[in-house]
């Protein structure tokens, strides 16, 4: 993994819609989509950093056309081995 970059939702709907928004925008590929629980859904994406950056400033604003929450987001490059273990 060169970068991981995960943003939350609260709502199904609006973590598709930012994933959408994320994979049109930027080459990246889907690491994981969780469902956390009262209604908050994480996705996960990962590629180079400057594509996994633009994805999520991309989902961040996804949301918004489903009308759910965007709750956190957050960009790591160059992840640490052990943490694919956990993803």
């Amino acid at each position: 993994m060169k970068a991981i970059g995960m943003i939350e939702t609260r709502g199904f709907i609006a973590a598709i819609e930012a994933l959408d928004s994320m994979a049109k925008a930027a080459n990246v590929s889907l690491v994981d989509l969780k469902r956390v629980g009262s209604g908050l859904v994480t996705v996960i994406v990962e590629g180079d950093v400057a594509a996994v950056s633009a994805a999520v400033e991309i989902g961040k604003t996804a949301h918004s056309k489903t009308g759910g929450e965007l709750v956190s987001f957050n960009v790591i490059p160059r992840p640490h081995a052990e943490l694919s273990k956990i993803l």
